[in-house]
């Protein structure tokens, strides 16, 4: 027996308990070498006319034996003699199609996948003994290389009528933990083709069981054993976009089991340069069930060359790009010995940058040429699109900013902050805007008035991550956002007057006071004119945050806005006050709770002594 030249037991141990997640990966290593020895054929046809490559003639088998627990996978490449089983498979991490790329300066064309030399040992996982029997193109006679570990291996003569390779695995028996029986099934082999290998370029040729009525029978049947090929080799991302329909893409949709709807866009990219990359990718129609929930993970399955690398690379997409559903395939990324992890390098990151903003540029389009999809995508979406405005500092925000939708006082409809801004009158400073549950609530909020009477629109916020959002943004082209409840709202013209201010200054200390540590101030309000009462706020915490901040599970401190009470002294309501200002302070204190509370309902805030307040209401009527 000989000993393998350049690494111990304790490298294949490691290796194979380690380096892959998934011990099904197995196969697809042992496919991925099949298919780079029938490639290798392929390159040498080029350059000799002696060869007849006829594509037909090359192929995949997959073999099973379950009395005996052995599994075959065969191929009709070109076979290795016996100094290249010696030099491939006696050298562990020592790949030969590597080897034969660097010589043959394969650049273009069929891309060798195998470069490492090391998925081979993954056998190791599953079997207790593989056995490798070769013959190599234009020899006479084959070989066999054996092993049953890290212990060694033997290379002696063997027989075989064809070139090519066969590699039998003697399948490791169950233990409690591990149920190696699946590897013998039909089923269980199909699945894993068809997750990992689906595309690999020749047919995956594998005897299926199936059933069939006896002939001259009404009702026995039969089983009987037919030949099928398991993949389909030519992947629809490597066909051109005008052979395909919509139907096509919504097919391929549904097969890789992206979603159970269908999709609302899909974008096929052929990209190449820096990295040739191709990728389809799909806007889901309805959002996830598990969407905003830890379990949901983002990603696209990610190919090298047809072969499945990752089922979620979420490397290739920005968080708030998380509901995109697809696949990216290149030949141009650096992976690791074991194939099932990416190394972090450039060729990643110039993909993912090409994603996001391919589909930006998707999204534009169909905001500006399908509105009515659009406006449906983003019923669904819009708010991921809105914490990637406010994640991250808000280092997204000018990616994001025109894709961003929001209901208008005006239209009644949703509108983009460019079309706020384009019809905004020449004298309008601000963008302005009004944050609560619903359109209708906020539509009859009493901070709107002042506003809609100078003619100006006003954004609706429904959306609890709104108000967050347009706080991280701060102005969109060069007009600063401006709450309809903020303290001032730039409108000067409307402001009441020092006189009125100093008037009733001694009537609004009182109140004041007894609203200590409720409000941070009572003034004459500068926006009212039907209400009798409104809040305003100052400072980065509006009335509106504090009511959601306030109402999330587990946040035990408690976040508080500056409160103003605004009075419309002009109302009916503002002399009654006086009056009792002036006779009955103890109604006085009444009329503060009542105008108070009443302030937090409009506002849509809770009572903080509801009994309090119908006995006070319960005062004033007697």
């Amino acid at each position: 027996m000989k000993q393998f030249q350049a690494e111990s037991k304790r490298l294949l141990d490691l290796m194979i308990n380690s380096i892959y997640t998934h011990k099904e990966i197995f196969l697809r290593e042992l496919i991925s070498n099949a298919s780079d020895a029938i490639d290798k054929i392929y390159y040498k046809a080029l350059t000799d006319e002696t060869i007849n490559f006829n594509k037909e003639d090359y192929y995949i088998a997959i073999e099973v034996d379950k009395e005996n627990r052995l599994l075959k996978i065969s191929d009709t490449g070109i076979g290795m003699t016996p100094q290249e089983l010696e030099d491939n498979l006696g050298v562990i991490a020592k790949s030969g199609s590597l080897a034969f790329k660097q010589e043959n300066e394969i650049k273009d064309g069929y891309d060798i996948i195998g470069q490492f030399g090391v998925g081979f040992y993954s056998a190791f996982m599953v079997a207790d003994m593989v056995t490798v029997i070769s013959k190599a193109f234009g020899a006479t006679e084959a070989y066999k290389w054996e092993s049953r570990g890290a212990e060694g291996y033997t290379i002696e003569p063997a027989t075989k009528d064809n070139f090519g390779t066969e590699i039998i695995l003697k399948i490791k028996e169950n233990t409690e933990d591990e149920k190696f029986d699946e590897y013998l099934e039909e089923y269980r082999l199909r699945s894993i083709i068809k997750k990992h290998s689906d595309f690999i370029r020749y047919p995956i040729k594998m005897d299926v069981t199936r059933t069939r009525l006896k002939e001259g029978s009404e009702d026995e049947y039969e089983e009987y054993v037919e030949e099928q090929i398991i993949n389909s080799m030519v992947p629809i991302w490597k066909k051109n976009k005008n052979e395909l329909t919509q139907e096509d893409y919504e097919n391929f949709y549904n097969e890789k089991h992206y979603g159970f709807d269908k999709p609302l866009k899909h974008i096929h990219i052929s990209a190449e340069g820096l990295v040739n990359y191709r990728a389809i990718l799909y806007i889901p129609e309805t959002m996830p069930f598990d969407f905003y929930t830890k379990e949901y993970e983002k990603g696209l399955e990610l190919y090298s060359n047809g072969v499945l690398i990752m089922n979620k690379c979420a490397d290739l997409l920005p968080d708030y790009f998380s509901f995109v559903k697809g696949m990216v395939d290149s030949e141009d990324l650096s992976l690791n010995i074991s194939r099932e992890l990416l190394q972090h390098d450039r060729q990643l990151k110039v993909i993912a940058k090409n994603i996001k903003n391919r589909i930006k540029s998707e999204l534009e389009k169909l905001l500006k040429n399908e509105r009515e999809k659009y406006e449906k995508f983003y019923e669904t979406f819009g708010r991921q699109l809105k914490y990637g405005v406010y994640s991250d500092f808000g280092s997204n925000k000018d990616t994001l900013q025109d894709l961003l939708l929001f209901p208008s006082s005006k239209e009644k409809k949703m509108v983009t902050l460019a079309e706020y801004v384009s019809r905004m009158p020449e004298e309008q400073k601000y963008i302005y805007y009004a944050a609560g549950e619903t359109v209708d609530r906020i539509d009859k909020l009493p901070q709107t008035e002042l506003v809609k009477d100078k003619g100006y629109e006003i954004l609706y916020f429904t959306d609890d991550v709104d108000e967050f959002a347009i706080k991280m943004l701060g102005v969109y082209q060069e007009k600063e956002f401006k709450s309809v409840s903020s303290g001032d709202l730039g409108i000067e013209e409307e402001k009441a007057s020092e006189e009125e201010e100093k008037d009733n200054k001694e009537l609004f200390d009182y109140m004041k006071s007894i609203l200590e540590g409720k409000v941070k101030e009572v003034r004459a309000s500068k926006r009212l004119k039907n209400h009798p009462v409104c809040l305003a706020n100052e400072g980065e915490i509006s009335i509106e945050m504090e009511r959601i901040l306030n109402s999330m599970p587990y946040n035990e401190e408690k976040v508080k806005a500056d409160k103003i009470l605004e009075l419309n002294i002009n109302h009916p309501m503002f002399n009654s006050l006086k009056d009792a200002f002036d006779n009955d302070k103890e109604k006085v204190k009444i009329y503060t709770d009542l105008l108070y509370n009443q302030a937090l309902l409009i506002e849509g805030l809770p009572i903080e002594d509801p009994v309090e307040f119908t006995n006070n209401m319960w005062k004033i009527m007697s």
